[in-house]
């Protein structure tokens, strides 16, 4: 099995420079593309020693199999970068704010995730291997760049990563919109984890039974349920602001 995969489009590319351009072998642009976007990409990949291949848009079209590249895509080592969740935990110094994903298979779908991630300060984002969508191209071009600066972290076993995460004191919590529980009446002060399940089927049984928690998102309409990555936002949003309310505030004195 390759160990490299394509992620194309401006944001991606761009931000998998900045952020981790030690796992790119190589980056393809169409050499058609001479604007000031094309111009500051290719100055950051020299200044990174990236090497830069110059092609036609039906050549990228062929690396991508998607024609909304951009016109740019970049050759990634997919074994670099990866991180474990313990990696994660031992860094933070404030409450931990994570989204577990139980078995998403739309790649836009976890891409908007990732977005929603990166917006309210997510620490990481965990996800079984199997059965479930993986940073593919599409993904990385849907999240604009937070697929590289949100620790996205598959795991063999998920009901035995949400026990680690318990054992660390963080409190998982399911959704599910007819459970009795309201989102409203939460406390998420401390660490948190999320959990939201697959597109039309929810979390599997026993990822279920493995939260402490499992709510729902009141809502006042006729619509039964959200998007997932809309959910997640909700909820993180939530999150962020309950966590931020009782941070210390530092008081200058002077």
């Amino acid at each position: 099995m390759s160990n490299t995969r394509p992620i194309f489009g401006f944001h991606a590319v761009t931000s998998r420079l900045r952020q981790n351009a030690d796992s790119i072998k190589e980056i393809f642009i169409d050499s058609d593309r001479r604007d000031h976007r094309a111009r500051e990409l290719i100055k950051l990949a020299e200044f990174k020693n990236i090497r830069l291949i110059s092609c036609d848009h039906d050549r990228l079209d062929k690396i991508t199999g998607n024609k909304r590249h951009q016109g740019v895509t970049a050759i990634v080592d997919t074994t670099r970068g990866y991180l474990a969740v313990e990696d994660v935990l031992e860094t933070l110094a404030e409450s931990a704010r994570l989204l577990v994903l139980d078995g998403i298979q739309d790649p836009h779908n976890l891409g908007a995730c990732l977005r929603v991630a990166d917006a309210f300060g997510v620490h990481a984002v965990i996800a079984p291997k199997d059965r479930a969508v993986g940073l593919t191209a599409v993904v990385h071009k849907v999240a604009s760049g937070a697929a590289d600066t949100v620790p996205f972290i598959p795991v063999t076993n998920l009901a035995r990563t949400m026990r680690t995460l318990k054992q660390r004191g963080i409190w998982v919590i399911g959704t599910d919109s007819e459970a009795d529980c309201d989102l409203n009446t939460l406390n998420l002060d401390g660490p948190v984890a999320w959990v939201f399940g697959a597109e039309g089927e929810g979390m599997r049984r026993l990822t279920r039974e493995t939260c402490d928690q499992i709510t729902r998102i009141p809502m006042l309409g006729n619509v039964g349920s959200l998007n997932v990555s809309v959910s997640a936002g909700i909820c993180l949003f939530e999150t962020y602001r309950q966590q931020q309310d009782t941070a210390p505030i530092a008081i200058d004195k002077n």
